[in-house]
């Protein structure tokens, strides 16, 4: 497909998932930004805003196999990962796939359950596989996760490791839907959820071939040169106490794709890296205390960064 073609494809997705899941457009392509540059995404809300919802409409829409796993303190690593039981008829150990064998997972509430539970995705995010009694198993393309966090502090959480927050490319918030949406919503209340309803814009491969026209978007090397310069900057800040990982240059080069392939251009522009570095960036950063000394957020930091760091002239692409 053509870059034009894919953009409008992309919006049909966006419509589809708006037409169940109301007033959130912008968060919407965010979201589908996220899964077309084969990332994971976090959302870090509060229950009851529609996060299942939203997870289901994209599998449905794309053509993606989806599981559902609520994480509580009492959740496995061996119902992420899989494990083997014993076969009294064969005489020998069977394995069993755990949860994370999907297309799309919902990690709903990911920061309730133990630590031990939570590395068990470290592999599974960053290699898309699983190794299980030293047994190494590939998962099938695409794998992606949807994780849902509670906000710090709240009943019954625990703090994600930092490289766990790592492997999520980009993190937003979804919020309350304004007066009009929720209006919308309460009208569209019947016997079956709206979702079931939904019907498949995109194909599995056609998907696939979509994440890697994303990844085959150009960079000029001015450009790439402001995103790497961008980021060392937050990094190097006073106002972090500690510095983004070389993980996050890496995420904004396939989310600033995929923003410029869902425009309907081939190449990145400034634009593009500015749009997107306050997602990859904030659940990376950690404010400093000169930070939290003068009341700044992480989107202030962030944005402060955006501002000083100079871009390059209109018109610079690959």
């Amino acid at each position: 497909m053509q870059s034009v073609e894919i953009q409008g494809k992309l919006k049909q997705v966006a419509d589809a998932v708006g037409s169940v899941f109301f007033g959130k457009d912008a968060e919407i392509r965010e979201i589908l930004l996220g899964l077309v540059a084969n990332g994971h995404v976090l959302l870090e809300d509060l229950p009851g805003t529609g996060k299942t919802t939203l997870a289901v409409a994209f599998s449905k829409v794309l053509s993606l196999d989806y599981r559902r796993v609520q994480f509580t303190p009492d959740l496995l690593s061996s119902d992420l990962t899989g494990f083997s039981v014993y076969n009294p008829e064969k005489q020998v150990f069977v394995y069993r796939e755990g949860a994370v064998f999907t297309n799309l997972l919902l990690a709903d509430e990911i920061n309730r359950t133990s630590p031990k539970t939570q590395a068990a995705l470290l592999e599974v995010m960053e290699e898309r596989q699983v190794t299980v009694e030293g047994t190494t198993r590939k998962l099938q393309a695409p794998f992606l996760v949807i994780g849902t966090q509670n906000p710090a502090g709240a009943v019954g959480t625990e703090l994600l490791p930092e490289a766990e927050i790592d492997r999520f490319m980009i993190s937003l918030s979804i919020g309350y839907p304004d007066e009009t949406a929720e209006v919308r919503m309460a009208q569209d209340v019947g016997t079956e959820p709206a979702v079931n309803g939904l019907s498949p814009v995109l194909s599995k491969d056609d998907f696939l071939g979509i994440q890697e026209a994303a990844a085959a978007v150009r960079i000029s090397d001015e450009v790439m040169e402001y995103l790497v310069r961008l980021v060392r900057t937050v990094r190097e800040s006073d106002y972090a106490a500690a510095g983004v990982s070389p993980r996050t240059t890496i995420s904004l080069v396939r989310m600033a794709r995929a923003s410029a392939l869902a425009d309907g251009r081939g190449f990145v522009i400034p634009e593009d890296v500015r749009e997107q570095a306050p997602y990859v960036l904030r659940h990376r950063i950690r404010l400093s205390k000169e930070a939290r000394a003068k009341d700044l957020s992480k989107e202030a930091v962030i944005n402060g960064v955006i501002d000083s760091v100079s871009a390059p002239a209109p018109g610079a692409k690959a």
